[in-house]
């Protein structure tokens, strides 16, 4: 099982950037899909960002595209995500996610943004 840590949230004014950061540990060979989740209280969580291991496509949700970047260390074992533009709605726990090709699903314990207005 591959254990996952996120860090690099916290609180920006609207307009500003992070970037987060997921580090793996343990067995990755068999990473199928590497996510980036997003919710807040009383919602879905929700896909934000995908990387697939096999080719290096990536996809956004339609709310942060040409904002927000996936991309991976493959060297370091780490997943980021770039947030550019954030808006008030982008608050919410962010969430790393590896899906391996027999669907076995790892989560991290999610890091907190908030943007305030």
């Amino acid at each position: 099982q591959v254990q996952l840590v996120e860090s690099g949230g916290g609180l920006v004014q609207s307009g500003g950037s992070l970037r987060l950061s997921c580090a793996a540990s343990g067995p990755t060979s068999d990473i199928y899909t590497r996510n980036w989740y997003r919710q807040v209280p009383g919602k879905e969580r929700e896909l934000v960002a995908s990387i697939k291991s096999t080719d290096g496509s990536i996809s956004l949700a339609d709310a942060v595209k040409g904002r927000f970047t996936i991309s991976g260390d493959n060297s370091k074992n780490t997943l980021y995500l770039q947030m550019t533009s954030l808006k008030p709605e982008d608050t919410a726990v962010y969430y790393c996610n590896f899906r391996t090709y027999d669907s076995r699903i790892s989560w991290g314990q999610g890091t907190q943004v908030t943007v305030s207005s």
